[in-house]
């Protein structure tokens, strides 16, 4: 690392789990971050301000001024641009010492598979049930942890699926395949900080997944509310007839 880089990295250095050899780990590492909206907007900035030294940004929308009250990585300039790339100018405006890989396109079964064979972590900053359950099955295959989080009105969720170790439990184990079914923030409307804080979080669940920091979130979803306050945290496990996981025991 250069002199500008341990500057940069300075106050993350200083903590003992991280230190330099955990600062070596993470500019070693490839995310794969999917969406750059309201979850994937933080979660971009905050590892190209941690240090990881591959990022590839894959979301196939464009910047519209409904997105900015919470989509911190674009602001009123960013409007009709690619997601992807107004968010990449801001990370790189963090860090100009990593490589930034922005992808102006949506994830599809065809293409996925091959956006996350080399990455070390997924972050599945989506917004759809369907594009959920396709993260899924594809980091189920590949054996790539995914850190998923979902935020919507003033209430948001977070999980990470580990399939390096096949006794864990998958999305699907815990969320049932809804079909089309399904509400979105441009119906149902969302609280800009709600999205800040679980992208936040889902960040740091990234940070400890790659330096292998022990109690992880693998089986345990945690579930906050803006409008009380408060936090609530529930274990699930592998179901025995999950179709996505149940064949890797």
């Amino acid at each position: 690392m250069t002199d500008e880089e341990l500057l940069l990295y300075a106050r993350q250095l200083l903590l003992s789990d991280v230190d330099v050899a955990g600062q070596r780990q993470l500019k070693q590492s490839h995310a794969v971050i999917l969406g750059l909206g309201g979850l994937g907007s933080p979660v971009a900035l905050y590892l190209a301000g941690a240090g990881i030294g591959r990022l590839t940004l894959v979301d196939g929308d464009t910047v519209d001024v409904t997105n900015l009250h919470r989509q911190i990585a674009h602001t009123q300039a960013s409007i009709g641009q690619p997601k992807v790339i107004s968010a990449c100018e801001r990370a790189r405006a963090i860090n100009p010492w990593i490589t930034l890989s922005p992808r102006a396109e949506f994830v599809t079964e065809t293409t996925l598979p091959a956006l996350i064979a080399d990455a070390d972590v997924v972050l599945d900053c989506t917004d759809r049930f369907q594009t959920r359950f396709l993260i899924n099955r594809a980091a189920w295959a590949a054996g790539v942890p995914v850190v998923q989080a979902a935020a919507l009105g003033l209430e948001g969720q977070l999980t990470t699926i580990d399939p390096r170790i096949p006794a864990n439990p998958c999305y699907q184990c815990i969320v049932p395949d809804v079909g089309d079914t399904e509400m979105t923030c441009a119906e149902t409307g969302v609280l800009g900080p709600v999205v800040g804080t679980l992208g936040a979080l889902q960040a740091t669940e990234a940070l400890g997944v790659l330096l292998g920091w022990p109690d992880r979130m693998i089986g345990r979803l945690v579930r906050f509310s803006a409008k009380t306050m408060q936090w609530h945290s529930f274990k699930y496990r592998k179901d025995p007839a999950c179709p996505v996981c149940q064949s890797s025991l």
